[in-house]
């Protein structure tokens, strides 16, 4: 039986990560995926939120509302890489892990 991770070890797992991949699917899918512009401001709020708290859990009720509504839920475009599809796995996992 597998063990649920928690928020912050879900955090720890990919915050340094997303951090190096939503920069860049901004930049290489931005122009035909604008909403990832959205992504990427909601994903900065969301990282500095997570920072200013330190090992206490963030508020981060609003910025995951708004990430279900600009991806559909994490639905990955079919016409993306695989970082794309990476950080909206990512970014669905820790969603997943602060709603528990």
């Amino acid at each position: 039986m597998s063990k649920k991770l928690d928020f912050n070890q879900v955090k720890e797992a990919h915050l340094k990560t997303l951090a190096q991949y939503v920069p860049v699917v901004a930049r290489v899918h931005g122009g035909n995926h604008p909403e990832f512009h959205q992504v990427r401001e909601v994903y900065d709020k969301l990282a500095k939120k997570i920072k200013d708290a330190g090992v206490e859990k963030p508020d981060l009720v609003d910025e995951f509302v708004k990430l279900r509504e600009i991806t559909d839920n994490y639905t990955v475009p079919d016409d993306v890489c695989e970082s794309y599809e990476a950080v909206y796995n990512m970014l669905a996992e820790l969603d997943r892990a602060y709603e528990s």
